[in-house]
Protein backbone atom coordinates (compact mmCIF):
# COMPACT_ATOMS: atom_id res chain seq x y z
CA UNK A 1 0.00 0.00 0.00
CA UNK A 2 1.40 3.37 -0.99
CA UNK A 3 1.81 6.13 1.54
CA UNK A 4 -0.86 8.77 1.54
CA UNK A 5 -0.27 12.40 2.49
CA UNK A 6 -2.72 13.80 5.00
CA UNK A 7 -3.08 17.43 5.92
CA UNK A 8 -1.78 18.17 9.44
CA UNK A 9 -4.50 18.81 12.02
CA UNK A 10 -2.92 21.26 14.47
CA UNK A 11 -5.95 21.07 16.76
CA UNK A 12 -4.81 17.56 17.79
CA UNK A 13 -1.73 18.64 19.74
CA UNK A 14 1.64 20.34 19.97
CA UNK A 15 3.71 19.11 17.02
CA UNK A 16 6.94 20.05 18.82
CA UNK A 17 6.50 17.02 21.11
CA UNK A 18 6.80 13.40 20.03
CA UNK A 19 3.20 12.56 20.93
CA UNK A 20 1.85 15.77 19.49
CA UNK A 21 3.71 15.24 16.25
CA UNK A 22 2.16 11.78 15.80
CA UNK A 23 -1.32 13.16 16.54
CA UNK A 24 -1.02 16.23 14.29
CA UNK A 25 0.52 14.36 11.33
CA UNK A 26 -1.25 11.02 11.85
CA UNK A 27 2.02 9.08 11.65
CA UNK A 28 5.02 8.33 13.85
CA UNK A 29 7.87 10.80 13.84
CA UNK A 30 11.06 9.83 12.03
CA UNK A 31 14.62 11.09 12.31
CA UNK A 32 17.89 10.72 10.47
CA UNK A 33 20.27 9.28 13.04
CA UNK A 34 23.85 10.40 13.45
CA UNK A 35 24.82 7.18 11.61
CA UNK A 36 22.97 8.31 8.47
CA UNK A 37 20.13 5.78 8.80
CA UNK A 38 16.43 6.63 9.09
CA UNK A 39 14.65 5.77 12.34
CA UNK A 40 10.95 5.86 13.11
CA UNK A 41 9.86 6.23 16.73
CA UNK A 42 7.24 4.33 18.68
CA UNK A 43 6.16 4.96 22.25
CA UNK A 44 5.94 1.64 24.10
CA UNK A 45 4.97 0.79 27.68
CA UNK A 46 5.68 -2.26 29.85
CA UNK A 47 4.31 -3.41 33.16
CA UNK A 48 6.88 -2.86 35.90
CA UNK A 49 5.30 -4.79 38.76
CA UNK A 50 5.83 -1.76 41.01
CA UNK A 51 2.84 -0.68 43.05
CA UNK A 52 3.50 3.08 42.86
CA UNK A 53 3.95 3.14 39.06
CA UNK A 54 2.88 -0.15 37.48
CA UNK A 55 3.63 1.03 33.92
CA UNK A 56 6.80 2.51 32.41
CA UNK A 57 7.25 3.86 28.89
CA UNK A 58 10.26 4.00 26.58
CA UNK A 59 11.15 4.86 23.00
CA UNK A 60 11.56 2.13 20.41
CA UNK A 61 13.58 3.42 17.45
CA UNK A 62 13.15 1.26 14.34
CA UNK A 63 16.16 1.47 12.03
CA UNK A 64 15.27 1.27 8.33
CA UNK A 65 17.36 -0.22 5.53
CA UNK A 66 19.26 2.31 3.50
CA UNK A 67 19.05 0.52 0.15
CA UNK A 68 16.41 -1.61 -1.53
CA UNK A 69 13.04 -2.38 -0.01
CA UNK A 70 11.82 -0.31 2.90
CA UNK A 71 12.41 -2.93 5.56
CA UNK A 72 13.45 -2.71 9.20
CA UNK A 73 17.12 -3.39 9.73
CA UNK A 74 17.32 -3.20 13.50
CA UNK A 75 16.19 -1.21 16.49
CA UNK A 76 17.32 0.71 19.56
CA UNK A 77 15.47 1.13 22.86
CA UNK A 78 15.74 3.87 25.45
CA UNK A 79 15.57 3.27 29.17
CA UNK A 80 12.22 3.74 30.89
CA UNK A 81 11.60 7.48 30.73
CA UNK A 82 8.03 7.95 32.00
CA UNK A 83 5.84 6.13 34.50
CA UNK A 84 2.11 5.93 35.10
CA UNK A 85 -0.76 4.03 36.64
CA UNK A 86 -1.80 2.72 33.21
CA UNK A 87 -0.21 1.94 29.85
CA UNK A 88 -1.95 4.97 28.32
CA UNK A 89 -0.85 7.30 31.11
CA UNK A 90 2.82 6.27 30.85
CA UNK A 91 2.79 6.65 27.05
CA UNK A 92 1.01 10.03 27.30
CA UNK A 93 3.68 11.31 29.69
CA UNK A 94 6.42 10.06 27.36
CA UNK A 95 4.59 11.75 24.49
CA UNK A 96 5.24 15.14 26.11
CA UNK A 97 8.96 14.81 25.30
CA UNK A 98 10.16 17.54 22.92
CA UNK A 99 11.29 16.32 19.49
CA UNK A 100 14.78 17.79 20.03
CA UNK A 101 15.18 15.67 23.17
CA UNK A 102 14.04 12.53 21.31
CA UNK A 103 16.66 13.20 18.62
CA UNK A 104 19.33 13.71 21.29
CA UNK A 105 18.36 10.38 22.90
CA UNK A 106 18.51 8.59 19.54
CA UNK A 107 21.97 9.94 18.75
CA UNK A 108 23.15 8.97 22.24
CA UNK A 109 21.94 5.40 21.73
CA UNK A 110 23.65 5.27 18.33
CA UNK A 111 26.91 6.46 19.90
CA UNK A 112 26.64 3.83 22.67
CA UNK A 113 26.03 1.09 20.11
CA UNK A 114 28.87 2.30 17.90
CA UNK A 115 31.27 1.85 20.79
CA UNK A 116 30.23 -1.81 21.06
CA UNK A 117 29.97 -2.61 17.34
CA UNK A 118 32.64 -3.06 14.74
CA UNK A 119 33.34 0.13 12.83
CA UNK A 120 33.94 -1.79 9.55
CA UNK A 121 31.48 -1.17 6.76
CA UNK A 122 29.60 -4.28 5.66
CA UNK A 123 31.23 -4.39 2.22
CA UNK A 124 34.70 -4.20 3.82
CA UNK A 125 33.78 -7.08 6.11
CA UNK A 126 32.48 -9.15 3.17
CA UNK A 127 35.63 -8.42 1.16
CA UNK A 128 37.86 -9.42 4.10
CA UNK A 129 35.86 -12.62 4.64
CA UNK A 130 36.18 -13.47 0.92
CA UNK A 131 39.93 -12.90 1.03
CA UNK A 132 40.26 -15.16 4.09
CA UNK A 133 38.33 -17.99 2.38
Amino acid sequence: MAAQYRQPDYAKGDESTIGGYAAVHDRPAAFEGSDGFSYSVELVADETGEHAAPWAAFFLFVKWARLGAQTPEGHLESDYLAHGATDAEARARLGETPLAEVKRLLDGLIAERAGADSTRRWRDAVRADAEDA
